[in-house]
């Protein structure tokens, strides 16, 4: 029996899914830097998620929905025209994008907000770059009747203009924040703000796996719903596990959903792709944090930042409103320093030129940050065998990109109206 309980606590202490520690940090990221106002909040969020995690009525809960209102679980598809197209590994998607309001984000908001009404709290606040958290938030804030308000850099709320309309044909207050670059990062700073001073009957619903801790595991958490599909799917169709995983990476909440389940399996290749803009050679006109940044601390957390030489915060850059944020989650910046998950760049012009093959080949119109992930399956599938399989995470569909990639390439849509 001793000899058990040694093994066991090997096995816990060589895993990578045991994290975080008990000060909210993964290695040297993560943690809690926060105000003395929010530290109260923070507290009050974690012992209810801790309570919620054990309570079989929060989990059945989340399961009814997951199934009934997003329509999970979201489909494992094997892209036979892609495939062929590059020639070498088979590609499949989880069509994450199939969910109910077009992305991975609700599967988050849901468990978050689940968690606020059993706070109390009637007045929900988020941030959002592509919008597709802002709408998945307001959605579910329409479903159980609670007051939403969600910041959006003034700059984003110009070019993801549909998913501004759908957050107020929600019932959602939009407040354009035009601090910055009027993007992400942003819109992120002035929520805090308001929950600073709105801590009574306020929950900050955060939309990526970022913030003070617990927010990063917790969302992690609730997306992990994505790799534990994944998983159960690939060993129904293939009989095995994939042998690569990509997804695209902004703060990280769909690529952190889809590792999660794969962390201890070490023959499972895990690679996020970062918003290369152009080039990551350019003068900042790009957003990889974990390529061209150092760590620091932003939003309540260290990890690894956009910054420079004096630690003041630079503006990311990307095509794609969702990938533009100057940092990354704490757990990838763990997992990047662990070498337990590769990071690369995708720029600009590789994302559309992906887009547009997904289009034509698929059929699938995909949002421009898996645009990103499948840019990079395009790059490495030709070069590998037949027998290996590329699992990439269709995170989002591209609805609210159409009017950025017909500019991006030149479409006159006049001709259409």
């Amino acid at each position: 029996m001793l000899l058990e309980s040694k093994e066991m606590a090997e096995d816990l202490l060589n895993s990578f899914m045991t994290g975080p520690d008990e000060k909210g940090r993964f290695g040297d990221f993560g943690g809690r830097f926060v105000s003395e106002t929010l530290m109260p909040l923070i507290l009050g969020l974690e012992a209810e998620y801790e309570k919620a995690k054990v309570d079989p009525d929060f989990s059945a809960e989340m399961d009814k929905l997951w199934k009934h209102y997003v329509g999970r679980p979201s489909p494992l598809y094997f892209c036979e025209r892609l495939t062929e197209h590059f020639g070498g590994a088979k590609i499949y998607m989880k069509r994450d994008e199939l969910n109910h309001t077009g992305a991975h984000k609700i599967n988050n908001v849901l468990g978050q907000i689940l968690l606020a009404r059993r706070m109390g709290k009637k007045r929900i606040i988020a941030e959002t770059g592509a919008g597709q958290h802002g709408v998945a938030t307001a959605t579910v804030c329409a479903k159980f009747g609670l007051k939403c308000v969600v910041y959006m850099g003034a700059h984003d709320v110009k070019r993801q203009s549909p998913n501004v309309f759908r957050m107020r044909l929600l019932g959602a207050e939009v407040v354009p924040v035009t601090s910055g670059r009027g993007t992400l990062k942003d819109a992120m700073n002035d929520a805090l703000r308001d929950w600073v001073t709105n801590v009574n009957d306020t929950f900050y619903c955060i939309g990526t796996v970022a913030g003070p801790h617990p927010y990063p595991a917790m969302v992690r958490d609730f997306q992990s719903i994505i790799g534990k599909e994944t998983k159960e799917q690939m060993l129904e169709q293939e009989g095995r596990l994939p042998d690569t995983l990509v997804a695209a990476i902004g703060g990280g909440s769909n690529a952190m959903g889809l590792f999660f389940p794969f962390l201890d399996d070490l023959n499972v290749n895990l690679i996020g792709v970062e918003a290369g803009g152009k080039g990551v050679n350019s003068k900042m006109e790009h957003c990889a944090s974990l390529t061209g940044g150092r760590p620091g601390v932003l939003h309540g957390n260290r990890t690894y930042l956009l910054q420079d030489d004096d630690g003041q915060i630079l503006e990311g850059f990307s095509i794609s409103a969702g990938l533009d944020y100057p940092g990354i989650g704490p757990e990838h910046s763990w997992l990047y320093e662990k070498g337990r998950a590769k990071y690369v760049s995708i720029t600009d012009s590789e994302a559309l030129a992906a887009f547009q093959i997904c289009c034509e080949f698929e059929g699938i119109i995909p949002a421009l940050e898996p645009s990103h992930a499948l840019a990079h399956v395009a790059k490495i599938s030709s070069d590998l065998p037949k027998e290996h399989i590329v699992c990439m995470n269709m995170c989002g569909r591209g609805d609210k990109d159409i009017f950025t990639v017909a500019a991006a390439l030149d479409f006159d849509m006049e001709i259409i109206s």
